[in-house]
């Protein structure tokens, strides 16, 4: 594993958000939703595609808050233009577990 400076982690935008509102991806080549965090304050909503169909439903996101990376380059997918990466780790069929919080914090506090 390659270590870093802190100030290299430092620079990673993590932060928590809401999901406003999830719609099935017809157009992605796999599986996927679109997606709508409220990330408070400055950031506002913002969008992202993932591919998350094996463990939620699109009833099933709205509400919960999940970890973004905030600062990638937005990246267009089919006709959805992605703005922000919904964290998650794979589980032992490579499907994807979102990452959360214990309890409710704002929309838009940071990872230390």
């Amino acid at each position: 594993m390659q270590t870093i400076e802190f100030k290299d982690f430092d620079k990673i935008e993590l932060r928590i958000g809401t999901i406003l509102r999830a719609e099935l991806f017809e157009k992605a080549r796999k599986p996927a939703y679109k997606i709508w965090v409220d990330l408070g304050g400055e950031l506002g909503v913002k969008k992202s595609s993932a591919q998350i169909t094996a463990h939620y439903t699109v009833d099933g996101l709205v509400g919960r808050q999940v970890l973004c990376v905030c600062n990638l380059a937005p990246r267009q997918i089919a006709d959805f233009m992605s703005e922000i990466l919904i964290t998650g780790f794979s589980d032992e069929a490579g499907e994807i577990i979102l990452t959360s919080v214990e309890r409710p914090v704002p929309n838009g506090a940071r990872l230390h």
